[in-house]
Order: C-alpha cells, then structure tokens, then sequence
C-alpha cells in the first residue's frame, strides 16, 4: 500500500511539473526547431503542465524595423505547433507581448545583472557575430536573457527545453532567481532546470553547422514536396566522394546526420553508412532514402497544417484564449514579486 502511494505522489509531482518553452516568429518552423524541440513537446503535454510562448516580442530586439514579418509569422508558428500535434486543450499557447507582466518582470529583473554579465553570455556574444551588430547592439536585443528569465520565472518553470547553445541563457536566468530571493529574502522564484533534447542539432543543408532560417539552409515543415525534394537534391555530402565506387565519411554528412535523426530503419541505416564508408554507394541513392523517409513524417503534418489553414479566425482565437490563461498565471507571480519587494502599496 505504500508502495502504491509512493508511486501515485512520484507521479502527482511529475504532473505538476511546469515547463515553458516557445519559438521566434521570425518564419515557419522548421525540422531543426522539430527535432530539437517540437516532436518532444507533443510528449511532454501528456506528463506535464506546458505554456508555449510565441516570442513576438524577443523577436522584434533584431527585427524592430520590420514588425510586420513578426506579425505575419505569429499565424505561421501557431500553424507548426497545431500540425505537429500540440493540443491546445493541454497545452497553453501564447503571445507573449500581450502578457504585459513580462515586461514588467524584465525592468525589475534588469536591477540584478549587470551590462558586463550580458556581454560575457556566450549565446549573446555568438548571436551578436552572427547578426552583425558588433558596432552597435541594439539594447534590447543585449538584454534578451533578462526579458528570457522573465519569461521562465512568470510562469514558475521547472523545466525548460533548450538545445545546448541555450544553457547560458538557463544558468543566468538562475542567477537572476538566486538574486532575487536572496536580496528579497523570499522563495518566490522557481529555478528551472534545461530539459536537453537526445537529438543532436541538426546541421543547415548546406553542410553549415546549424540550421537557420536567416542563413537559407532549411527544410521548413510546410515545405511542398517539390520543394523537399528540390532541397535534398542539391543537399551538401562528402565533397570528396566524388565517384559511387569512393568510400565516403559518414561523420559530418548532413544527409547521414538527418537519416540518424529521421529514419526509424536502424539497422538498414547502420548497413548503408558501412557501404557509403568501403563505397560503392553514390549519394543519390542515400538521398533518395532520406526523401522517402521525410515525406512520410512530413506529409501528415503538412496535410493538419492546410485543415488547421483553412480558419485562421479559429487559430487566432485559439492563441487569444492561451493568452488570457498565460496572463492570469503571470499577474498572480507579479503580485508575489511586488509583494517580496514591497511594492505592492494598494
């Protein structure tokens, strides 16, 4: 008897876990955001408590000029997360400008870090290279990790899903939780722990190391077949496997890299890398494979993305709803923050 009982608690903590995950509506999504996050939220909706934040307003620290490819992508993203199966009867979906107690979590959170911690966050000092802004970074894109703890600490987060690169965004957001208590002399801040995907990232079609919509080496979930096709066609190899009768490298291989994360065939994958290793296997016969096993996980959901298409009134509504639970859950953590604070004066 308690054994049971043990085992009802254990599973009673597991569902009361809180994770809160979300994306850049920046584009469609595509099979690195799939792979690295999308597939495991469908999971994780059944075993935990889950917000998704469409992230419009991290978004616009890069994208200030051009609001609307912001505005547009919100509907984009929201279309991904329906196809792929996440549930909005169990999984909260939000926009995350229209939860004003973020940005005032932010401003309050900006008082506990400084200007020189941001800069040595490793994920911001790559994101700034990589967006060109090593002249001139605009502030708000510098103070991101701030308004990403913000996000995470609202909604007392357990859990957060991140791929590698994203571990210096959890750590400071547990310093700035470390702070805050300390300072306030109170326990209203959760630290979450980084939720790491068993998917390696995947690498950008064009054999860069990672796959980007910004840099054009994606394959997005709403990808027509012909433009799947055209993509894995032209899709990077081995550069010195020039001829069938070569032996080829597996190891930095996108093609292989996506069959490893895709093809649900182990065995019959563990035989053709040997092949493509001693040669005599050409590169169109790997990617002929890599396309079959693609369209099959990608058909079904392009085909639930162009129903859910068909009334974007309804997903709007959908994320209009998600959005009324998310603020209600971060009002009720801003008025314990006011409280640790003592500002909470009426």
């Amino acid at each position: 008897m308690k054994g049971n009982y043990r085992m009802k608690s254990q599973e009673k903590q597991m569902a009361d876990r809180i994770i809160l995950t979300g994306d850049r509506p920046t584009g469609p999504l595509h099979l690195g955001h799939y792979v690295g996050s999308l597939r495991g939220r469908v999971g994780l909706q059944h075993q935990h408590k889950q917000f998704i934040m469409i992230a419009d307003a991290q978004a616009l620290t890069d994208n200030a000029e051009n609001p609307e490819k912001v505005r547009k992508n919100i509907l984009e993203v929201a279309l991904d997360y329906l196809a792929v199966g996440i549930d909005p009867t169990i999984t909260t979906i939000f926009i995350q400008s229209l939860v004003p107690e973020l940005a005032e979590l932010t401003m309050y959170y900006l008082n506990l870090v400084t200007v020189a911690r941001l800069q040595r966050n490793p994920t911001i000092k790559e994101e700034i290279i990589q967006r060109g802004f090593e002249s001139s970074i605009p502030a708000g894109f510098l103070m991101y990790p701030v308004s990403q703890a913000a996000d995470i600490t609202a909604f007392k987060a357990d859990l957060v899903p991140v791929g590698d690169d994203q571990l210096p965004m959890i750590e400071q957001t547990n310093e700035i939780v470390r702070s805050f208590n300390r300072i306030y002399n109170c326990s209203v801040l959760v630290e979450p722990k980084a939720l790491l995907s068993s998917v390696p990232r995947l690498p950008g079609t064009d054999g860069k190391g990672k796959m980007s919509k910004s840099l054009g080496n994606v394959i997005s979930l709403c990808d027509s077949v012909a433009d799947v096709t055209k993509k894995i066609k032209t899709m990077y190899t081995d550069p010195k496997h020039l001829r069938v009768e070569d032996s080829g490298n597996v190891e930095g291989n996108p093609v292989f890299a996506y069959l490893d994360a895709f093809d649900p065939d182990k065995v019959a994958l563990e035989a053709m890398k040997d092949h493509y290793k001693r040669g005599g296997l050409g590169d169109v016969v790997v990617k002929k494979r890599l396309l079959e096993v693609l369209l099959a996980e990608l058909n079904p959901i392009r085909a639930h993305r162009e129903q859910f298409a068909k009334d974007p009134a309804q997903v709007m509504r959908i994320l209009k709803e998600g959005t009324e639970v998310a603020r209600k859950v971060a009002s009720q953590t801003l008025k314990e923050v006011r409280k640790a604070m003592k500002i909470d004066y009426f």
